[in-house]
């Protein structure tokens, strides 16, 4: 495949290429360039628009720090192994070469921006500098925006429940009358942007990753990103209700949600609310995108595109309420599924895949694009041969974890078991794409599925990260 690639552009392999590496916290693949046409996504789509875009891309678990552990080792979850938001792979995958690591030691300059690892203190070895967040000085960066007297962020009214227990993190959502460079992903991208400047002089390839932490809650941000959703714009899902005979396992409480100050402890939200909810959902990955054009704008006069390979990921879905859901930490398509896009120079761009593609394959990936060997340890496979032949034949499943359920999504199926060392498997669902592509209806125990149900309990048993998978330390 690299001879392949080389045929078609000797220049990309003419130096090491640069890597910038974008993470977006919480972003589902709710964009213009997937088809959603209500949302304001025009420097993310101008990216796909030049990138292989991935129709079908999957988190392993739909927790952040436990996604980005998987990503960064290539290894997949397994019970005791990244399994919440506070997942370290330094500590859970203990020496293991990470992959900001393995560049680091094949000649790379690796920074990291923002939210890469869950914990900035992850892998502190593997980033040629301390490992940033906004707030913190840094090299080459400029001073942060003074804040504005007072300015901490308005809400927008709204009706609220009664219930005022829970303040702690003040409203889930609300227009800011801050400037972008005063918000903590205004303050990522300048970071980053001062960094390509020092990298552009440096001679030495640069592996920079850049983590915006929009749209995660609370959803504040300018309110000009606001005006792009007038009221109206949206309406709650078709499917605000629990799948036919699902586990009540299979749905939670949305406690993240709960958290915030007038959000009710249990049950459905207020309707204004949510519609509420929607609207600032989008209105912060409107702003992320802008955040994020500052940073390619940049690139581009600099003229580092054209030798610096831009992978874009999210490290797992988000619900917007359907099955009642808010927030990840579940197993449904909408918490698995994520956006992923690729832009190599010299390779033609604008082309999309339904090959079935983890996060996990993004480790050996790039490795290969940089010409560094991949190690022993990686669980994933690089997706490099999609990139001159998208429709080829490919993965056959993509395996994830939350908690305790185990879910393996097929070219038409997910299926999902849940179990305990107590209990052993206790519960299972499973929804044909096919048909219903909401995953509103369970069929696992329906009369003539039970075929396809024993053949994806193997395969998913067999293919799911176990304890004790990974290679003895040195």
């Amino acid at each position: 495949v690299i001879a392949l690639l080389f045929a078609l552009c000797p220049s990309l392999f003419a130096a090491q290429p640069n890597i910038l590496m974008i993470a977006v916290d919480d972003l589902r693949p709710e964009l213009r360039c997937y088809g959603v046409e209500q949302v304001h996504s025009p420097n993310l789509d101008r990216l796909a628009s030049q990138s292989l875009l991935f129709n079908r891309a999957y988190c392993m678990v739909p927790t952040c720090g436990a996604s980005r552990a998987s990503l960064m080792t290539s290894i997949r979850p397994a019970q005791g192994r990244f399994m919440t938001h506070l997942a370290s792979a330094e500590k859970e995958a203990p020496g293991i070469t990470t992959l900001n690591t393995q560049l680091k030691q094949h000649g790379y300059t690796t920074l990291s921006n923002g939210k890469v690892f869950h914990h900035p203190e992850d892998n502190a070895a593997g980033w040629s500098e301390p490992a940033w967040r906004p707030g913190a000085p840094a090299a080459g960066a400029p001073p942060p925006a003074p804040k504005k007297k007072g300015g901490k962020g308005k809400a927008k009214a709204a009706a609220a429940p009664k219930d005022e227990k829970n303040k702690s993190r003040g409203r889930p959502y609300g227009i800011s009358d801050l400037s972008d460079d005063e918000h903590s992903d205004g303050q990522v991208a300048l970071k980053t942007i001062a960094d390509l400047r020092r990298m552009k002089e440096g001679g030495q390839p640069f592996f920079i990753a850049a983590g915006f932490f929009k749209p995660h809650l609370p959803f504040i941000c300018p309110k000009k990103y606001w005006d792009l959703y007038p009221e109206g714009t949206f309406k709650l899902p078709a499917n605000y209700h629990p799948p036919k005979d699902a586990p009540a396992v299979s749905i939670h409480n949305s406690g993240e949600l709960r958290a915030y100050s007038g959000v009710p402890k249990n049950g459905p939200l207020p309707d204004e609310m949510a519609l509420e909810m929607l609207r600032g959902y989008h209105a912060c990955v409107s702003f992320t995108d802008a955040q994020i054009g500052r940073v390619l704008a940049e690139l581009e006069r600099l003229d580092l595109a054209k030798n610096t390979i831009v992978i874009l990921w999210g490290d797992h879905g988000w619900n917007l309420a359907e099955h009642t859901l808010w927030c990840k930490h579940s197993c449904y398509e909408t918490s698995m599924r994520v956006p992923l896009m690729i832009r190599v120079p010299g390779i033609e761009g604008g082309r999309k895949t339904d090959a079935l593609t983890e996060l996990i394959d993004v480790y050996p990936t790039l490795c290969e694009l940089a010409d560094v060997p991949v190690p022993a340890h990686v669980q994933g496979r690089s997706f490099v041969p999609l990139l001159s032949d998208p429709e080829q034949p490919w993965k056959s499943q993509a395996i994830g974890r939350f908690t305790n359920g185990d879910t393996i999504r097929t070219d038409t199926h997910r299926f999902t078991e849940y179990s305990s060392r107590e209990q052993g498997a206790f519960a299972r669902m499973m929804y044909d794409h096919r048909t219903d592509p909401g995953e509103n209806v369970n069929i696992s125990e329906q009369v003539g599925q039970s075929s396809i149900v024993e053949d994806l309990t193997s395969r998913l048993r067999a293919g799911k990260g176990k304890p004790g998978d990974l290679p003895a330390k040195p």
